[in-house]
């Protein structure tokens, strides 16, 4: 995996760095990512960071895992601890990235002491403090992907409205197929927020309620939405034990017929799939077709932290985060290779409607997980009201005071 070259021009700016910014024999970097596992990138990440330690002799300690609210964890308690890598692939511009930044470096301060890099600064991924930390490398989106050819199979409408959803249910409930695959324990994200976009338009997704009084009606709807769906058979009976690994699984094993899930999601689908998986925007509650909104965004990105800025590794540090960062790899670790139906319907999902942000990513880390982790399996399960689900989120001041 050590075969690709960096461009010529880059590696033209490398060679014409001063003594200074050149990185010394030997240093031994950390990096922390969620390029890993099934994710389409793994492989070109790992590429990267091997064909850097060839070219500079320098070692990469890699400690990537998938994304999950563990991940998120382990990685907010390291920088807590002073433990934090050298460069890091996190999310931005949200509650998430908010306890690193005094720990990590803004982009103009390192474009300032390396102008021979120009890393790319977004405005999508810009902080509260009006600075930005990340260089960003692939935008996402969210939907409900389908499996076709099982519509086709069983008769089950398409979802392009709640009552095709429903039926579709239905239909595959009777005949022994997972309708909607999902793991509440572990990742009940999507299906969280694609509930609210069943039942709020994107002025009121976008709403950040200070009380429970300012909380929009639409928010207590799609509370409801989640126990509804459950009542009518479309998770499966361990959905509130399974972990989303294996929900992810069924959905590819064609056990289960649909599923909410992120752009990330085609990296696991072969390319002779995608011409009998389709992804839908989320069916309107009220029965008007589908919303006028999709979830995505510009979400992550790599920072270089101020631990390893601050010590004899910087040149080094700069130079890895210069290659993870370039044309070349940017293209590699951001690509997603669609094809066949699943391209087009992604296109359609898109097109003509509002791209707004998930309403976790507003949140403070203690009341999204309580939202997600605590609120929404017990909503499901019928064992707290949409009332007391808010009630209890909002007690958390999610959006500050």
């Amino acid at each position: 995996m050590r075969g690709r070259r960096i461009p010529a021009l880059l590696l033209g700016f490398m060679l014409a760095w001063t003594l200074s910014a050149a990185p010394a024999e030997g240093v031994t970097l950390r990096t922390v990512s969620c390029f890993a596992g099934d994710d389409s990138a793994a492989g070109a990440y790992v590429e990267i960071l091997n064909r850097y330690e060839s070219e500079t002799g320098n070692t990469v300690r890699d400690t990537s895992s998938t994304s999950s609210e563990a991940w998120k964890s382990s990685v907010l308690n390291d920088f807590a601890a002073g433990n934090e890598p050298d460069i890091l692939f996190f999310f931005a511009a949200g509650a998430d990235s908010a306890p690193l930044l005094s720990r990590v470096v803004p982009l103009d301060e390192i474009n300032r002491e390396y102008p021979e890099i120009t890393l790319a600064e977004n405005d999508a991924l810009r902080e509260a403090d009006g600075k930005i930390y990340a260089v960003p490398v692939r935008g996402y989106w969210e939907g409900l992907y389908v499996h076709t050819d099982l519509f086709e199979k069983y008769g089950a409408p398409l979802p392009e409205n709640w009552d095709s959803l429903l039926e579709a249910i239905r239909i595959f409930r009777e005949n022994g197929i997972i309708p909607i695959a999902v793991s509440l324990s572990d990742i009940p994200h999507y299906l969280a927020e694609m509930a609210l976009l069943a039942c709020a338009g994107k002025e009121e997704q976008q709403a950040r309620p200070r009380s429970l009084q300012e909380v929009p009606a639409s928010w207590f709807e799609a509370m409801r939405v989640i126990r509804e769906l459950t009542e009518a058979g479309a998770f499966a009976g361990n959905a509130a034990a399974t972990y989303e690994s294996a929900s992810t699984a069924q959905f590819l094993s064609k056990e289960a017929a649909m599923q909410f899930d992120g752009s990330w999601l085609t990296s696991s689908i072969p390319p002779s799939a995608m011409d009998t998986v389709a992804v839908y925007p989320m069916p309107k509650r009220d029965g008007n077709g589908s919303s006028d909104c999709y979830i995505g965004g510009v979400s992550m990105g790599f920072y270089l932290t101020r631990r390893s800025w601050n010590s004899g590794r910087r040149d080094a540090a700069v130079r890895l985060l210069a290659e993870l960062t370039g044309p070349e790899s940017l293209q590699s670790l951001g690509n997603l290779s669609l094809s066949g139906r699943l391209r087009a319907s992604a296109d359609r999902m898109r097109e003509g409607r509002n791209m707004v942000s998930p309403l976790q990513d507003a949140m403070n880390k203690n009341a999204r997980e309580v939202w997600l982790l605590e609120c929404i399996p017990a909503v499901a399960a019928g064992t707290m009201t949409a009332e007391q689900c808010w009630e209890k989120v909002m007690a958390l001041l999610p959006f500050g005071e």
